[in-house]
């Protein structure tokens, strides 16, 4: 019989410490934070003092109500930028700015033009699928998650194909924090700053094309061409380009991989999906859910306010903890299980709510299912070799490496 967890002091527990996401660690915490102090304030982290969010229905108040939680007010994310690197971008604006500029990217992903990507989308699925080894071991992560996502995002970019991963370079730069990691990507919130330049002035050869030309549907012309974007600021370039880039590849990419990972894990649900293929839809809200790919989101009080019994100044940074509220057993029967025939399989809140729900959400679930529908055609059985290794970062919830063997 396991011994008991200690219960922590939640006097001093904080959860911004990217550490409980890399080792993965950070299911009990939440667990006590959600049975003893729903929302809980953190007086003294490296971010400064801050507010725990972590069940289910109190997120959503706060994500709902945006007249009194700003995301426009120091940022989304419970790390402040340093003064001089910040950005903008439409996330990290209120209405009526945020409803504007979102609408002029918001058409390429809706219903009509996802019917069209379709096709080309399990094309390039079955050619990524096709020419995975068999019997030898690779990482699962760079050969077909980071692929298929970048692969993906040239095509919405109209981005040049045979320099693709430099998206997938910038996008790991965008939300980079390890900063002092041996095989840190940039040492500096300034080199930082410094690549995402680069991103800007590479994209800005792009875009003075396409501003000359007739208005095509890729992001850059629908920026280039929008009346509320086509003279944007580069510090708004910046921001509205890393925010699409990392929306369209690491939610998508680490769902690739952690969907993988949970189906070697819990077998019995693997035999379940191959019974019956028609659960993908299910397996794919159960995997965004489970992953969590963004494990948080955070506000800025504009006014004192109370949540769950507590009372929240002007001014206070409170974080809306995805990861915890997807675990929140009031809501989730058995939130810890992941089964791929759960009722009522989309009641998540990995997407976000209300009007900063994520834009692109249809097209990242469309890019999961495909990629099962053509694993489950060629019954492939791709075996996990080794544990996942985990990106520090208490804002990505990602997957940097997964190890399978595919058996011959």
């Amino acid at each position: 019989m396991n011994a008991p967890i200690p219960s922590l002091d939640l006097a001093t527990l904080d959860m911004s410490d990217p550490e409980w996401y890399r080792a993965d660690t950070w299911y009990e915490p939440f667990a006590q934070l959600r049975r003893e102090d729903p929302v809980h304030y953190c007086p003294d982290s490296e971010f400064g003092p801050y507010w725990s969010v972590t069940k289910y229905n109190d997120i959503m108040q706060v994500e709902l109500d945006h007249a009194t939680y700003s995301n426009q007010v120091g940022g989304i994310q419970v790390r402040d930028p340093k003064p001089g690197l910040e950005t903008e971008s439409f996330i990290r604006m209120d209405p009526p700015r945020h409803t504007v500029e979102r609408k002029t990217v918001a058409p390429i992903v809706a219903p009509f033009n996802l019917k069209n990507m379709t096709a080309t989308i399990r094309e390039r699925t079955q050619f990524v699928l096709d020419g995975l080894p068999r019997g030898e071991e690779f990482d699962w992560v760079d050969r077909v998650s980071i692929e298929l996502t970048t692969m993906m995002l040239a095509t919405l970019f109209d981005f040049p194909w045979e320099e693709r991963r430099k998206l997938t370079y910038w996008s790991d730069v965008a939300i980079f924090t390890d900063f002092d990691a041996p095989d840190a990507l940039v040492k500096s919130e300034e080199e930082r700053f410094d690549e995402m330049v680069k991103m800007a002035e590479y994209f800005k050869g792009l875009w003075d094309e396409r501003k000359d030309q007739e208005p095509r549907f890729d992001l850059i012309s629908m920026l280039a061409h929008g009346p509320e974007t086509q003279d944007m600021s580069l510090r708004e370039f910046i921001g509205n380009l890393g925010l699409l880039i990392v929306g369209g590849n690491d939610t998508t990419r680490n769902s690739m991989s952690g969907g993988l990972y949970y189906l070697n894990q819990n077998p019995g649900e693997w035999e379940k999906l191959r019974a019956d293929p028609d659960l993908v839809p299910k397996l794919v809200a159960e995997t965004i859910r489970y992953q969590t790919p963004v494990i948080h989101m955070r506000r800025t009080a504009l006014a004192d306010t109370e949540l769950g019994g507590k009372q929240i100044a002007k001014g206070d940074k409170v974080v809306m903890w995805y990861i915890s509220g997807n675990r929140d057993d009031e809501l989730i029967e058995q939130p810890d299980e992941f089964i791929v025939d759960r009722r009522r399989a989309r009641q998540h809140l990995s997407y976000g709510a209300g009007i900063h729900r994520c834009v692109g959400d249809r097209l990242a679930d469309l890019q999961l299912a495909i990629l099962w529908e053509e694993i489950l055609k060629r019954d492939l059985r791709p075996k996990v070799v080794g544990e996942p290794v985990r990106l520090a970062s208490n804002f990505i919830r990602g997957i940097r490496k997964l190890p399978v063997i595919i058996p011959t």
